[in-house]
């Protein structure tokens, strides 16, 4: 059954348009371009529906595994480490491709889980730059319902243990933006290095 999973992802993932744009092992994003679903309005500027943006979509595969006992400190530790590396892994990549030159805004939706709770996760996506939004589903509950059953069948396959008490109806999503040119200003850093394998036992068993 996972294996069928993991085939309709990759299916999925091509028909929208999701690819791989680094081979380290430690990155956890992948990317899509995509017209701005709707109206995005920051401090200084705005964009307009169906211009240029950059989707961060979470790279299953790569994701840290969750231990048997449950998400922990040291979990959240590296996956913020992982994350914050990816980011800065895109800034690269952006600024690398000329055909990304016209990208508006950088961002996606998530539902903030490798953060805590809602309101650490908002908070913690808000010290990253970025701006946090309220998400609504097209489709409306039906369409929430389905993109929850799909993210525990995701969940399921690529990492179980985070299934830990997790329910079909308590996920809440929420979008996250930065404009394109803030995003570079803050990502053009260097890598934050993991910890050594003895370092971790502590916290990833």
């Amino acid at each position: 059954m996972r294996a069928v999973v993991r085939r309709f992802d990759a299916f999925l993932a091509r028909q929208y348009g999701l690819f791989n744009f680094s081979d380290e092992p430690d990155c956890v994003l992948r990317l899509q371009v995509a017209p701005a679903p709707h109206q995005l309005s920051f401090s200084d500027q705005v964009v307009q529906p169906g211009e240029k943006v950059l989707e961060l979509h979470l790279w299953n595969e790569h994701l840290p595994p969750v231990p048997a006992a449950g998400i922990d400190l040291g979990w959240v530790k590296a996956m913020q480490r992982a994350f914050l590396n990816s980011l800065r892994a895109v800034g690269s990549y952006m600024q690398a491709e000329t055909n990304l030159a016209d990208i508006r805004a950088v961002g996606g939706i998530t539902v903030l889980m490798f953060a805590g709770t809602r309101r650490s996760g908002e908070r913690y996506m808000e010290r990253l730059g970025f701006t946090v939004m309220p998400y609504t589903n097209p489709l409306g509950r039906f369409g929430e319902f389905w993109e929850n059953f799909f993210s525990l069948i995701l969940m399921w396959t690529y990492n179980p243990d985070s299934l830990r008490n997790r329910k079909l109806f308590g996920q809440r999503r929420a979008e996250f933006w930065m404009p394109a040119g803030e995003f570079l200003r803050r990502y053009g850093g260097e890598r934050i290095e993991p910890q050594s394998r003895e370092g971790r036992k502590g916290y990833m068993g």
